[in-house]
């Protein structure tokens, strides 16, 4: 489940481009849970609360999985008689995969347990219909039979006008790697079917001389039709889980990490501010080319930051659930995931006035259930264009805060539990109006598996990052993450900073 990160809507068509393949890491994983451990920033109580969170949303995955597949339902409705989706997409599996991972490490389950559980979804897994090895967007949970959308017609061979997304399949391929890495027992059939997906599909490999896109990623791919016409073309968004899985896979260049754009091209009038910024050289780890890249940012209240789309925290934040942003790129986004939740603090709570911050795409709170977009527009491109809505905090925007900002995010999530009726039978309900009190009585796959890998890191020592940074597509990713550093400053007093 993703929303729609098309970004700009620069058109483009290009063949893709292939290159090589990978294999797995002899890593033992992360050993035992213990809350002996002290976790920088919170107390030996706060992370003994953390875990019994832990412990409660645990049991959402225990009754989202479909018994006739073993594939993880997108949505749990707690509201009324309605029955839970019978869908799920590429993300919703991977996340699925990671969250069985999280609950060995926090001893929530055995590995006897978790070994069973993944080895089944396995087995479905292999016997799925797929295009080139790559999985459709949505599957029947009851048939694990491809889907036009969520509930619609089936896709029968040859899978004409079959989507094929790419920041899905990529949360997809970061399931694998973090199975393989932590159950050696199941590497094998993991790295087969990671080995079959040749991420070279979505590279735009068109002469970046004269295209502005060119380099950058496409959305998707459509069976029998091509690449799709959008591309993504911010690098501060969950798409870029994308590029570190296509470079670290060496399926595709670095060129796309630095063709990607920090901000829109300055003669972009409708983005939300006038980037700020410099112009830097980077020579390419693996190929050693020369690229020049406008280091641009914006800010709010005095904070710099390279924005995101639509101002959320989840497309600033949930990459670093798993690559070990914070640590490997101190200059780049290991400062600017910390700057960007300061400014979306700051933003709810001093523009917008909210007693609790955490504006990320969720449910609605209302009778529909509708999956929105939700985001902070100050700290947005598509501030002029398409700005997403802001009247609704969801509990997983703290909980992928808990990295950068531990204490704050620890205290953000108390605000919500002691001002909203947000405590459900399986961890915190998806959403809340926070003017009105209305909640989401909604459990997403997406969301609480989010909140299982930031617990995991948050209460194991950053599990994790350590299993993907043990895995060797890892390796290829961190000197993007070293090397650059993006034009962030320290904050300002200027009065149109602080006005913003």
């Amino acid at each position: 489940m993703n929303v729609d990160d098309a970004q700009t809507g620069f058109a483009s068509v290009a063949p893709a481009r292939n290159q090589t393949r990978r294999g797995h890491a002899d890593s033992r994983g992360v050993g035992p849970a213990s809350l002996t451990e002290p976790v920088s920033g919170l107390t030996r109580a706060q992370q003994a609360e953390l875990h019994r969170l832990a412990s409660q949303t645990w049991q959402f995955f225990e009754i989202v999985v479909d018994p006739r597949t073993n594939l993880p339902r997108d949505t749990i409705h707690l509201e009324g008689s309605r029955p839970p989706e019978t869908y799920t997409s590429p993300t919703d599996i991977g996340v699925y995969l990671w969250s069985i991972v999280a609950a060995l490490d926090l001893e929530l389950i055995d590995r006897q347990d978790a070994l069973t559980r993944l080895a089944r979804t396995l087995d479905t897994l292999e016997g799925l219909a797929t295009w080139r090895g790559f999985l459709f967007n949505w599957y029947d949970t009851e048939t694990g039979v491809p889907l036009t959308a969520p509930g619609g017609a089936r896709l029968a061979p040859p899978f004409d006008g079959g989507f094929i997304s790419t920041v899905d399949n990529a949360w997809f391929a970061v399931g694998l790697i973090l199975m393989r890495q932590a159950l050696l027992e199941l590497a094998p059939r993991a790295t087969a079917l990671l080995e079959a997906m040749d991420f070279g599909l979505f590279y735009d490999g068109r002469d970046q001389r004269v295209d502005p896109t060119a380099g950058q990623m496409y959305g998707g791919y459509v069976v029998n039709g091509g690449p799709t016409a959008f591309h993504y073309s911010l690098l501060n968004t969950e798409t870029r889980i994308a590029a570190y899985v296509g470079i670290g896979t060496q399926t595709m260049p670095g060129d796309v990490w630095w063709r990607t754009w920090r901000t829109l091209p300055t003669d972009v009038t409708w983005q939300g501010q006038v980037p700020r910024g410099r112009t830097a050289t980077y020579r390419d780890p693996q190929s050693g080319r020369a690229y020049s890249v406008f280091e641009g940012h914006y800010r709010h209240r005095g904070i710099p930051f390279v924005p995101s789309w639509g101002g959320s925290m989840f497309e600033g934040l949930m990459p670093n659930l798993i690559v070990p942003e914070t640590t490997w790129g101190p200059a780049s986004f290991g400062q600017n995931n910390l700057n960007y939740a300061r400014a979306q603090i700051a933003y709810a709570t001093r523009t917008l006035r909210l007693p609790v911050w955490g504006l990320s795409p969720s449910t609605t709170p209302d009778a529909t259930g509708r999956y929105a977009a939700y985001g902070a527009r100050g700290l947005a491109s598509n501030r002029k264009c398409c700005p997403y809505a802001e009247n609704v905090i969801t509990p997983h925007a703290s909980f992928l805060a808990l990295d950068v900002l531990p204490r704050e995010a620890f205290a953000n999530i108390e605000t919500l539990r002691e001002r909203y009726a947000l405590d459900g039978p399986y961890g915190l309900f998806d959403a809340v109006d926070p003017r009105t009190g209305q909640v989401s009585r909604r459990y997403l796959v997406l969301d609480q598996a989010m909140i299982m890998a930031a617990l995991d890191n948050a209460l194991q020592n950053r599990a994790m990052q350590r299993h993907f940074s043990a895995d060797p597509i890892a390796a290829a990713i961190k000197p993007y993450l070293e090397i650059e550093k993006f034009s962030l400053h320290h904050t300002t007093s200027r009065r149109e900073d602080l006005l913003d």
